[in-house]
């Protein structure tokens, strides 16, 4: 639905412009930015990455070493559950299924965690990279800044790499 009334903007602007005469074209300045590419080469993209990595490395190791541990025990159930005792095999299958539930939710907490501090992270770098475009615009007095639902823009009007060298990067 914002795709269409997107382009349907887009439409109803550039039907406008046609109204009027060739001169004014020649006034209007209008700028493309490709904000996925942004996106994926901003280096606040890279710094979030190596900040969630710092913050959440601890917590895969732990699901890591939960898992061999469930692993091992498993391995010793099926090597050793022939010459247990019933009681003794039944404690053992408890307590794999127990470890099993943990592990299933640690897993859970831990991928709810990840997904709320990327949001979080994605929010913050997209107002950064909103204002960057803003502020690049009405330096270089751009009249409009296009960026989704673009067909086609050529070089002269793209000015991706001149914003993601405000943000920072190359």
């Amino acid at each position: 639905m914002k795709k269409i009334k997107t382009s349907f903007i887009c439409m109803l602007f550039l039907s406008l412009l046609s109204v009027y005469s060739g001169s004014v074209f020649a006034e209007i300045k209008i700028g493309y930015v490709d904000v996925a590419k942004l996106s994926e080469s901003a280096p606040q993209i890279h710094s979030a990455q190596m900040k969630m990595d710092a913050e959440f490395g601890g917590r895969e190791k732990e699901i890591i070493g939960l898992q061999r541990e469930i692993t091992t025990m498993e391995e010793a159930l099926a090597r050793d559950g022939a010459v247990m005792s019933d009681s003794e095999r039944s404690k053992k299958e408890r307590a794999i299924l127990a470890k099993r539930r943990e592990g299933k939710r640690v897993q859970e907490e831990f991928r709810d965690d990840i997904n709320i501090r990327r949001n979080e992270i994605l929010r913050k770098v997209n107002d950064e990279i909103g204002k960057a475009i803003k502020e690049y615009a009405k330096q270089n007095k751009f009249d409009l800044i296009m960026a989704q639902g673009v067909m086609y823009s050529s070089d002269k009007v793209d000015i991706t790499a001149k914003i993601l060298k405000k943000l920072g990067g190359s």
